[in-house]
């Protein structure tokens, strides 16, 4: 899933990306900002990691790719608006 926010994404715009791709059990997670907190950016990386470390409790292969685009919002990119 791909997630663009012109501005900054802070850890708020985090918890909303977390939500929405674990509704859908979103493999991969592509954030596309001009600028992103060291909150949010933990944020992300925590729920990658829970998420491998659940799928190793329960015995499923799952796990999410977190990807991290800063510095340029493009528009012709087609993804959820933040």
């Amino acid at each position: 899933m791909l997630f663009k926010k012109k501005g900054l994404f802070d850890e708020r715009d985090a918890l909303k990306v977390i939500e929405m791709a674990s509704r859908q059990n979103a493999g991969e997670i592509i954030v596309m900002c001009e600028r992103i907190t060291d909150s949010a950016r933990r944020r992300l990386w925590d729920y990658a990691r829970g998420v491998q470390l659940m799928s190793d409790l329960t015995g499923e292969k799952r796990e999410v790719k977190i990807e991290i685009l800063e510095g340029y919002v493009s528009d012709r990119v087609k993804g959820v608006e933040l």
